[in-house]
């Protein structure tokens, strides 16, 4: 069977962005939170390389998946920095360990 190359991109990206969803709803780890977001974006980067290649304008694409490459690392790094902060404040990566700060 010979599948279209945009056919199987989609359902990669489809994947990512699932992969990405349940780990952020399943887990109760800031840092495989943080993982989650990272592999969510990936499937976001392959929509816009995906879209620029549909599009005929692939530069676009690649340009704007370069973008959100910088600004990704810029956000995974003060995540991890903030998910350290935390971890030394309250001795747990538990998200729900964050709920004393609304007291």
């Amino acid at each position: 069977m010979n599948y279209p190359d945009g056919i199987i991109v989609a359902l990669t990206i489809l994947g990512l962005v699932g992969i990405g969803i349940y780990a952020i709803i399943v887990s109760r780890n800031l840092i495989k939170i943080v993982v989650g977001m990272q592999i969510m974006v990936k499937g976001v980067l392959l929509a816009f390389v995906l879209a620029g290649r549909v599009s005929g304008n692939i530069g676009l694409g690649q340009s704007l998946a370069l973008t959100v490459i910088v600004v990704d690392t810029i956000v995974a790094v003060v995540a991890l920095a903030l998910t350290v902060q935390v971890h030394k404040r309250f001795g747990s990566l538990d998200p729900q360990a964050l709920t004393t700060l609304r007291r």
